[in-house]
């Protein structure tokens, strides 16, 4: 019996299982809000990350093993006095890009915070 994966859009998951690797198992694919972000898939070995933000509408999808990310943030436009996770944002960063990711719900955005925290914290 195979475990539910946790997505939001059936084409989305299936998009990231189209693109895996051997062995390779998905977490979670969640839709992105906002401009520029189509979506970011969680896998045992790295995040996915569908960026739409290029000229002339292309479209790249960005693969960032999680050996290269160096924090991950919840992202906040107001005080967080009341809650950690009082956004549906994060930010990964990668050496000197930030890719920033806005999910419809703060759930989300905790999940994936958790997860990328999870294997980038490891020894």
């Amino acid at each position: 019996m195979s475990q539910q994966i946790p997505y939001d859009r059936p084409e989305q998951l299936q998009q990231i299982q189209s693109g895996l690797t051997q062995g390779e198992q998905i977490i979670a694919v969640y839709d992105a809000v906002g401009v520029g972000t189509g979506f970011l898939g969680l896998t045992d070995r790295r995040v996915i990350i569908q960026d739409k933000s290029f000229v002339g509408k292309k479209i790249a999808i960005t693969s960032i093993p999680y050996s290269k990310i160096t924090s991950v943030s919840v992202v906040s436009n107001k005080s967080i006095a009341g809650s950690f996770f009082s956004s549906g944002a994060i930010a990964v960063n990668v050496g000197t890009h930030v890719y920033e990711v806005e999910f419809r719900g703060d759930q989300k955005a905790r999940h994936v915070h958790d997860v990328i925290l999870h294997f980038i914290a490891r020894p």
